[in-house]
């Protein structure tokens, strides 16, 4: 009986040294698989990240470009500035394409949108057709995926309040009439 007690210990023994040489060699493998992914994704995002970094040496030499030329003994004709300005411009907002974002514009005379359009001033105009509408763009708006991601920086157009209506606004209600009551 006690040989057989030594022999199952020494048959459980090694069951347990090859039980840990397979879980040693499954850590090898998780450890390179990891290893592998992790390369992996450091060579994704390089590659996402290239023409985006192409894009912006294009806007940084454009810059220095202008930069060289603006401090010259002769520098050019002021008007000049806002082409480049609108170039550099064009450059970024391709940029951001080639990234998934994508510029859109809002133009005077079209109705504010509080979830495409920032306002950045109010104008007052006494044509109440005018209400609500733009008036001026500020900066443009960008969208991902039908998403916006920042809106657009417009005026905003809202109406003077005619004699009539003062009363309410003075007394605090929206609407003239029930402020009447």
């Amino acid at each position: 009986m006690h040989g057989e007690i030594l022999a199952a210990l020494t048959a459980l023994g090694s069951r347990l040294d090859r039980e840990h040489e397979r879980a040693a060699h499954r850590e090898a493998v998780i450890d390179r698989l990891h290893e592998e992914n992790q390369r992996l994704r450091r060579g994704e995002l390089e590659g996402a990240l290239e023409p985006l970094r192409a894009a912006l040496f294009r806007c940084h030499d454009l810059a220095r470009r202008e930069a060289r030329r603006w401090a010259s003994p002769e520098p050019p004709e002021p008007a000049g500035a806002a082409a480049v300005l609108a170039a550099l411009a064009d450059d970024i907002a391709d940029a951001l394409a080639r990234s998934g974002v994508e510029r859109f514009t809002a133009a005077p005379g079209e109705p504010y949108d509080a979830s495409r359009h920032r306002p950045v001033a109010v104008e007052t105009v006494a044509d109440a057709e005018l209400d609500g509408m733009i008036t001026a763009v500020a900066g443009d708006g960008f969208e991902r995926d039908g998403r916006v991601v920042r809106k657009a920086e417009v005026s905003v157009a809202r109406t003077v309040p005619s004699a009539r209506d003062a009363p309410a606004a003075e007394n605090g209600c929206a609407e003239p009439d029930r402020a009447r009551r």
